[in-house]
């Protein structure tokens, strides 16, 4: 694993605290083991499905804290062809990810208070009936 200063500004790890380690230290727990199942296939196949589309995925800071981060993979070969490994270019889009997330959660709750508002307006409505 090559580790950069944008790597340990996005991580918070060190390049000697990150070095020899897996990426399972920036992988959320819930996508350590497809994570690597699928780091390992590629490396097996040379074949990746994520070459050109940008990637938007959760990640863990060293402090513990979730973070957002978006990349773009390519296959590494060498002269005979043989995949020998996967790079990424990566960068953190946490900022980003919780701007587009606040008019989301906005609407959510404007949806949720007016279904609360029409159950008021109806029974509201009803209190004038008479029930034999």
């Amino acid at each position: 694993m090559l580790w950069n200063a944008s790597a340990q500004r996005i991580f918070g790890y060190s390049q000697d605290e990150a070095l020899g380690k897996t990426l399972s230290i920036i992988t959320p727990e819930p996508f350590r083991e497809r994570h690597s199942k699928g780091y390992f296939h590629r490396i097996e196949t040379g074949k990746t499905k994520y070459g050109n589309p940008l990637l938007r995925v959760p990640a863990i800071h060293q402090d513990g804290r979730s973070i957002s981060i978006a990349f773009s993979v390519t296959m590494i070969f060498d002269d005979q062809n043989q995949p020998r490994a996967i790079a990424a270019v990566i960068r953190d889009e946490t900022e980003r990810f919780q701007e587009e997330r606040k008019p989301k959660e906005k609407l959510a709750d404007l949806e949720k208070l007016l279904k609360l508002n029409m159950k008021a307006i109806i029974f509201s409505d009803m209190a004038h009936l008479k029930f034999f």
